[in-house]
């Protein structure tokens, strides 16, 4: 970790020219910029950022008192395209885990092992429904990524790598369609703009009229959607 008077930050490297500042879904402040760093820009951006900083770091906090401990018993509910199914555990399941029915079945054996389950039921759903949700909107704006791929990007909803290469965490299937698509759409917009800049955005509301709508649906609950 880094320093600026009052602003701890991690230092990354960026494939971009530019400097970024994000706050990650931890809390933690990572500054992406190109080497060689120049320190001096970066903290020129920390201090004209500082106000922005302080608000965000205020809305993670707000936003993380809505985190939620799951357990993997009988009865407790899991999110899948932001509906909640209940779990149930069965000896007698066939598969390690199924979505049937209103209810997750896991199978009982497998138990020790729940969480993996579930990482691997969302990445598999993701790898389904991701590459038809990127092309329809990948052809409305006119725009081709080189490939998609699904991972724990631990803090970012997705990411777009200097290849055009769309990244999505797997917990994006846990939100609903509309929080999904804007997600895809907000990275595919990255492969034209690289920063939030008002033509960024122009661009997200083109195909997503109301994504303002979806963007305050994550920033409210997306915390919560944890295993």
């Amino acid at each position: 970790m880094q320093s600026y008077r009052d602003i701890e930050f991690r230092l990354k490297k960026s494939a971009r020219k530019t400097t970024s500042i994000y706050i990650e879904r931890d809390g933690t402040i990572t500054v992406l910029a190109p080497e060689p760093y120049d320190m001096g820009e970066i903290e020129q951006i920390l201090e004209a950022k500082r106000s922005w900083i302080y608000r965000s770091l205020a809305e993670w906090e707000d936003l993380n008192r809505t985190r939620v401990e799951r357990e993997f018993v009988n009865g407790e509910g899991f999110p899948y395209l932001g509906s909640t199914y209940r779990l149930q555990i069965a000896k007698n399941a066939t598969r390690d885990l199924t979505l049937k029915n209103g209810y997750f079945i896991l199978k009982h054996s497998t138990l020790a092992d729940a969480r993996s389950k579930f990482i691997d039921f969302y990445k598999e759903k993701a790898k389904q429904r991701l590459p038809k949700l990127v092309d329809e909107n990948a052809e409305k704006m006119g725009l081709s990524p080189s490939a998609i791929r699904v991972l724990d990007l631990k803090n970012r909803w997705a990411s777009c790598s200097s290849d055009r290469t769309l990244n999505f965490h797997w917990r994006c299937m846990m939100t609903p369609l509309s929080a999904l698509e804007y997600i895809v759409v907000h990275e595919l917009a990255h492969l034209r703009y690289s920063n939030h800049t008002p033509d960024f955005w122009n661009a997200v509301e083109k195909i997503l009229p109301d994504y303002q709508q979806a963007k305050g649906w994550l920033r409210l609950y997306g915390a919560g959607l944890e295993l």
